[in-house]
């Protein structure tokens, strides 16, 4: 069998050895919260060579990384809101993703906006000019055409081959655009932590900060339900939309954005994104993402999330309503309540500037901006929040410039992250490489990039049926979810079926797939308190490290 990664690899044994030396030592760097910006905190933090720990209450990607549209976009949007600098960091970093840091799992997806009559013909020419914008923030961020081809207008017979499911009567065309689309967000922040720990990061889930200052925490191990501080000369705030919790101070207008799970047929099988004007909107449109697997997604609203910050938040009816009369406004056929597989939420965490916000009033959610900031409290806590998914590298990277210019730590290394690519970014992954080694499923290579071949060697490992789909009519092969135990740091059945894989996101494939990942954690993951298996532990084997 070819060697396993075992410096990326994140399992129970690494956690266990990992914590229980937590205790004893004084880190540089405590990031708490591992989705994107947590996880690209400790990665930035660690390849500047610094000690670091990042801790979460639950999982890798819990929160909102793993309840985004899927979508690494170059700020279209932001442009139309006069956001001009939002929307060239964000082209300059989805350049950095597609062309360095991830490419196994970014691609390049076509969008249609279908010219319907409800698109007047002044509102085609504004978004005409707004696309032709986002190509020049394409070009000026240096993606070049062969990742990102520009956009062009398509005659009514092109916009129904691309669209099919769309209504002919009154079609007269529609604007093709085009922009990068993740394999799965949650699977890019698991890529992230791993990358991170290969730095020599500790990423401890299951760990909860109770309290934090600017020296350290009070931490309970949601496993055992032992506490212990941890002593750290810095500490970053990355919790997202629960970081108003952990730091006083920080004030968050959390905003709800819903997608709806469609099988693909509902479309009619279409490859190709679509987006809907919302009407007496300038910048906002449903979007239809077809996802490769069998399912599509339809979002997204942007509604306040008032009250309490729940650990799962739940869509509405009345959002799931509205997504479906926008979408209904376009097709020949509409899709129907009961044809909704599943539907997600997730909560933006937003600053609430007040009078600083976007046009000096209170507006709506959709009007704040997505800029993020970096925030220190009186005793030196580094908080990052607002953003985006596309920008989480540059939002980690000023999070740890900040800790470094409290003066809390003695001279580190610029970033490198712009440069560091995460694992599985190896030269097989790239587009236009090698077809894989016979035996080695297409699936694999998608979304595990240059670690496909060491699947494949797992799932000979692991015996027959690892390479046959764990349900019935979807792609998710049953050794993804023994990788996912061995190498990516799940411990129960949530991380494999919710995280790992996206499985959970249809209820009934969810049940349906609940044996399977009980049989493999039975196998690999030991329960709370007892040994674990070291097999793939990094100091448990004399083998070479690799990244």
């Amino acid at each position: 069998m070819t060697a396993p990664p075992r410096r990326s690899s994140l399992n129970a044994a690494r956690r266990a050895r990992e914590l229980a030396a937590l205790p004893g030592e004084v880190v540089d760097v405590l990031v708490v919260g591992l989705g994107a910006t947590g996880a690209g905190a400790a990665l930035d933090a660690a390849s500047r060579g610094l000690s670091v720990a990042a801790i979460d209450a639950h999982d890798l990607a819990f929160g909102t990384s793993r309840w985004s549209s899927k979508l690494i976009h170059g700020g279209l949007r932001y442009l139309a809101s006069g956001q001009l600098d939002v929307a060239y960091e964000s082209a300059v970093e989805r350049g950095v993703l597609m062309r360095r840091t991830a490419p196994h799992l970014l691609g390049a997806l076509p969008f249609v906006m279908p010219l319907t009559p409800m698109v007047p013909r002044r509102q085609e020419r504004l978004v005409r000019g707004g696309l032709a914008a986002g190509d020049a923030l394409r070009l000026a961020a240096g993606t070049p055409r062969g990742l990102l081809p520009g956009p062009r207008r398509l005659s009514a017979a092109e916009t129904l081959r691309l669209a099919p499911a769309l209504r002919p009567d009154g079609l007269r065309g529609g604007l093709l655009s085009w922009d990068g689309r993740l394999a799965d967000d949650a699977r890019l922040v698991t890529a992230i932590a791993r990358t991170a720990a290969a730095h020599g990061a500790r990423i401890l889930t299951r760990c909860r900060a109770l309290t934090v200052t600017g020296e350290g925490a009070l931490v309970r191990d949601e496993r055992t339900g032992r506490t212990f501080p941890v002593r750290t000369r810095s500490v970053i705030n990355a919790a997202g939309v629960w970081a108003g919790g952990l730091v006083d101070g920080v004030r968050l207008l959390p905003s709800r954005g819903t997608h709806l799970v469609l099988r693909a047929g509902s479309l009619g099988g279409t490859a190709a994104g679509m987006q809907v004007p919302v009407p007496g909107s300038r910048a906002r449109f449903v979007l239809v993402l077809p996802q490769g697997d069998g399912r599509v997604y339809v979002g997204l609203t942007d509604e306040p999330a008032d009250g309490p910050i729940p650990d799962v938040p739940e869509p509405t009816e009345g959002e799931i309503g509205f997504l479906l009369d926008i979408l209904g406004s376009v097709l020949e056929t509409p899709v129907r309540r009961a044809d909704v597989a599943g539907a997600f939420a997730g909560l933006r965490p937003l600053l609430d500037d007040g009078p600083a916000r976007e046009g000096g009033g209170a507006g709506t959610h959709a009007d704040i901006s997505r800029r993020h900031r970096v925030l220190t409290s009186p005793d030196g806590v580094v908080t990052v929040v607002g953003g985006k998914l596309t920008t989480y590298r540059r939002m980690a990277e000023d999070a740890v410039d900040a800790v470094l210019a409290s003066g809390r730590l003695g001279p580190a290394r610029p970033s490198r992250t712009a440069r560091i690519p995460l694992v599985g970014a190896g030269a097989a992954a790239r587009p236009g490489a090698a077809p894989p080694p016979p035996g080695v499923p297409a699936r694999l290579v998608r979304r595990y990039g240059a670690e496909a071949p060491l699947l494949a060697a797992l799932a000979r490992e692991e015996g027959p049926g690892s390479l046959e789909p764990v349900v019935p009519g979807l792609p998710v092969l049953g050794v993804e979810l023994a990788w996912a135990v061995r190498h990516e740091g799940a411990l129960d059945v949530g991380d494999l079926l919710d995280r790992r894989t996206r499985i959970g996101l249809v209820p009934e494939d969810r049940a349906a797939a609940v044996p399977a990942a009980e049989a493999v954690l039975r196998r690999h993951a030991p329960s709370p308190g007892t040994t674990p298996d070291t097999r793939d532990d990094p100091d448990s084997s004399p083998s070479s490290p690799q990244l």
